[in-house]
């Protein structure tokens, strides 16, 4: 009998490539962004002066600091250690170790429940859409035809934004839990197989070395003297 999960287990992603293929790619896409980011918050800690952004007097009556130097510090080292996750995920799944693909996994998991507990916010809390509007910039564009729409169609259009990436995220992380089992299904068909009948036990290995052995030579036919 089989199980729920085996239903969605497929070897195939994007219609087109494999789950391995798809993980791996998946997993530079994920580095090169975080390699951006970081290489922008080197700069920025190079030179504070040009990256550190003030909000104007004009708009809150005084100058804060978004980021200073503290900040810019822990979001380096988030960088840093995502860039490590995906470098293991996309070694893991060229190399078929399943085990370097569980952090990147995890992550998925924390970064779609994060994204979830924001589409919960706006249910609960509508209002929220509006403040925020009106924490953005003058230069904002459209702001002020936004913030004129009514409040009941700007939480829709926010949840269904939300809803197509809550849908795609889930899809990716269904394509990294599949490459996972499928790897993880490659390491077990390693193992020999015992076969066992009523008076003999036979040790057979795997399909593929089965396939790969070279045909035994025959036994040297009988000389008769």
């Amino acid at each position: 009998m089989f199980s729920p999960w085996d239903r969605w287990y497929s070897t195939s992603c994007c219609l087109c490539c494999h789950v391995r293929t798809g993980t791996i790619i998946l997993g530079v896409w994920y580095m090169l962004i975080n390699a951006v980011v970081l290489l922008i918050l080197l700069s920025a800690l190079n030179d504070p002066v040009q990256y550190r952004y003030h909000l104007t007097s004009s708009e809150l009556g005084t100058d804060i600091d978004v980021m200073d130097d503290a900040n810019i510090c822990i979001a380096t080292a988030i960088s840093l250690l995502m860039i490590l996750i995906c470098g293991m995920a996309t070694y893991g799944a060229y190399k078929q170790h399943a085990a370097w693909i569980i952090p990147f996994f995890c992550y998925q998991i924390f970064d779609f429940a994060l994204n979830t507990l924001v589409a919960i916010s706006v249910v609960v809390y509508p209002n929220t859409v509006q403040d925020y509007l009106q924490q953005l910039p003058g230069t904002f564009p459209y702001k002020e035809d936004i913030m004129s729409t009514n409040n009941m169609c700007l939480v829709f259009a926010v949840l269904l934004f939300i809803g197509g990436i809550l849908t795609f995220k889930a899809y990716l992380i269904g394509c990294v839990w599949n490459c996972y089992r499928y790897v993880s299904g490659r390491g077990s068909t390693e193992v020999l197989v015992y076969v066992t009948t009523n008076d003999t036990t036979v040790l057979l290995p795997p399909y593929e070395e089965a396939i790969a052995l070279p045909p035994k030579e025959p036994p040297p036919q009988y000389m008769e003297a």
